[in-house]
């Protein structure tokens, strides 16, 4: 049983690891901009995060059986390949606006195969109530006062895909932390993230520029994506899920969009509107009422 403190202290992380992924968005776009593709760049920050996991904790190659071994596999395509293939496709077909709002359902569908798969877990209104809230907290910061909605069906459903390989990870990575640690967790789903990622190159989605890593912008931007966006993050994340729960901590998710409004504000001088500040405060009174439940227990616990 968690204690008071120990579970603030989950809640925290949670926000710390929302807030760096948040910021990839921009350096992203900057090592896009020097030439390396979407796909390139995921692999190279997989390998840096699996080659730098091997530094710490347990060893183990293998789950302890088949089973365990194909969701470690499942879990690397929908936390990793299929996630952002799926919504970097997404983004050549359709608008950022659309493909950042949508991917922000994943807690809703995370929510739902929750319930599908552990009837345990009721679906509670103040969840709904916060997500809608917050979602459309989302709109407003998406469109920062520019609404532009550009029905692509093609790209939408990408990013629908997108929403829901997040959710089945979530949902897998609940099943293997019973028998697992987040460390060996992570690592695998890192491994096996970089294989399921090497057909889509051998097919040609995407080219390797491998001169372009002696460019300092784009080794630090990697390091940056490879080492604390991916290792330390993917561990304060499914660290978060295991303590928390996997549909408490998910409800995070919709701090996204806010964070890389700023970000972006602050290092590429995008600009700020009234709409995108009330949409900020849409999202933390939608967050609040999705855990009000965590705040009520808390007041009965003292």
């Amino acid at each position: 049983m968690l204690t008071t403190r120990s579970r603030y202290w989950y809640h925290t992380i949670a926000i710390f690891t929302v807030i760096v992924w948040g910021t990839t968005f921009v350096s992203t776009k900057v090592l896009i901009g020097y030439g390396l593709s979407p796909v390139e760049i995921l692999l190279y920050r997989f390998s840096l995060a699996y080659i730098g996991i091997w530094f710490i904790g347990r060893r183990a190659l293998f789950a302890n059986n088949w089973k365990d071994e194909l969701l470690c596999v499942a879990a690397g395509m929908g936390g990793g390949s299929l996630y952002f293939i799926f919504e970097n496709t997404a983004l050549g077909l359709t608008l950022a606006s659309n493909v950042s709002l949508i991917i922000c359902t994943a807690p809703i569908f995370t929510a739902f195969l929750s319930y599908l798969i552990y009837r345990k877990e009721k679906l509670k209104s103040h969840l709904f109530i916060g997500s809608l809230i917050a979602l459309t907290g989302v709109a407003f910061v998406v469109f920062n006062g520019k609404f532009i909605l550009q029905i692509n069906p093609l790209g939408d459903i990408l990013t629908i895909l997108s929403a829901l390989s997040w959710a089945f990870y979530s949902i897998i990575l609940r099943k293997l932390q019973k028998g697992y640690s987040t460390l060996f967790i992570t690592r695998k789903v890192f491994f096996y993230g970089i294989v399921t990622m090497l057909p889509f190159l051998a097919v040609g989605y995407g080219d390797v520029h491998l001169q372009l890593l002696a460019e300092p912008v784009i080794i630090a931007n990697l390091a940056f994506l490879g080492l604390i966006a991916s290792l330390l993050c993917f561990i304060t994340w499914n660290t978060a899920v295991k303590e928390l729960g996997v549909v408490q901590t998910s409800n995070y998710i919709y701090f996204t969009p806010l964070v890389t409004l700023l970000t972006s504000a602050l290092v590429i001088n995008e600009h700020i509107t009234i709409i995108a500040l009330a949409g900020s405060v849409f999202i933390l009174c939608g967050v609040y009422i999705a855990e009000r439940g965590f705040k009520l227990k808390l007041r009965i616990a003292k």
